[in-house]
């Protein structure tokens, strides 16, 4: 027996079991698209850690431990491709009109200047309508529903930034977990799942996260039938294209964090990639993991170990968000979903 304390999911099972944040997501179903936006109750100390081989990401430079900027004020994740970083326009109009931001002066009529990271990820060619845009393409627009719409429920599977997502040859989604620890410390995860890579074993409907489910979380069909040979990836996708891929994900925490320390979290909540798809972080693919610290409770000492605490499982907690956004997933015309697997004998 393990002598390891006992840990659960949250209330809710979503990142957003984290005091302080909130999640909103919009999307457009005809045009196959949409946008997720984590958004903290104040500003939030954050970090980014960057691992596929074509990310497409917003204001991640001045995430950096050394640089001015210390927190965010919503971490933004869309669909759209290269169109899709205008997401994080709406939301910075948004937080702006509201007069949350960063500020170096306080002057009658200077308005803050809110910091919102963002990513995104490839879902131009799964059949919608972006012809119909135009010069306007939907995401400025999206990003500015989905902060209005912000509060502690929302969607998963084909939802969010996850809309128009395929993980491997299935349908991909919007996945999110949560973990309260022992002491009360909780992580949460959140998942929007484009990959390149296979989240299911070869020859059958297991996860390849199945070791770190709890419950039924994603169908609980257990790790037993974990198995595959070196150049077998089960349903990943056959065709290599460059930057038609992507994971992008955030993990979050009530612990106190520095810039510093919420990166090593983010460099340790990739791994949760690592363990839920095979194969990630390819030259076709544009992992992004941002980590978010919203520091409602004192980070437990020793620091250093109660860091690698975090890290680990944000770790598992990233993994089960990604299960869960392809087993949440609705099957679409061209695109089945899990659920249109065999059952296994």
């Amino acid at each position: 027996m393990s002598d390891f304390p006992k840990a659960a999911p949250g209330a809710r099972n979503l990142i957003t079991d984290v005091p302080g944040l909130k999640v909103g997501q919009a999307q457009d179903p005809a045009m196959r698209t949409g946008v997720t936006v984590i958004l903290p109750d104040a500003r939030a100390v954050a970090a980014c850690d960057v691992r596929g081989g074509g990310p497409g990401t917003r204001e991640t430079d001045a995430l950096a431990a050394e640089n001015l900027v210390d927190a965010v004020d919503a971490v933004v994740l869309s669909g759209g491709s290269v169109y899709g970083l205008a997401a994080a326009d709406g939301v910075v109009a948004w937080l702006g009109a509201q007069g949350r931001g960063f500020g170096l002066v306080n002057l009658p009529g200077v308005p803050p200047s809110p910091v919102v990271p963002a990513a995104i990820l490839y879902d131009l060619a799964n059949g919608g309508d972006k012809a119909a845009w135009g010069e306007d393409p939907p995401y400025r627009r999206l990003g500015r529903e989905a902060a209005a719409a912000a509060g502690p429920d929302f969607d998963l599977g084909t939802a969010g930034a996850g809309f128009g997502a395929m993980a491997g040859s299935l349908k991909g989604g919007t996945g999110s977990a949560s973990v309260v620890a022992h002491d009360g410390l909780t992580v949460g995860a959140l998942a929007c799942v484009n990959s390149w890579g296979s989240v299911v074993a070869p020859g059958g409907r297991a996860f390849w996260a199945a070791p770190y489910e709890i419950g039924e979380e994603f169908g609980g069909l257990g790790a037993g039938r974990l198995r595959a040979a070196p150049e077998d990836w089960g349903p990943a996708k056959r065709e290599a294209a460059p930057r038609t891929n992507t994971t992008i994900a955030c993990v979050a925490t009530d612990a106190a964090l520095t810039p510093a320390q919420a990166r090593r979290v983010a460099v340790m909540a990739q791994d949760g990639l690592a363990r839920a798809i095979r194969p990630v972080h390819a030259p076709f693919d544009g992992d992004v993991v941002f980590a978010l610290s919203t520091g409602r409770r004192p980070l437990p000492a020793p620091a250093e170990f109660a860091v690698a605490r975090i890290g680990a499982l944000a770790a598992d907690c990233l993994a089960r968000a990604v299960a869960r956004g392809v087993y949440e997933a609705a099957a679409w015309p061209g695109a089945r979903a899990w659920r249109d697997l065999p059952v296994e004998p």
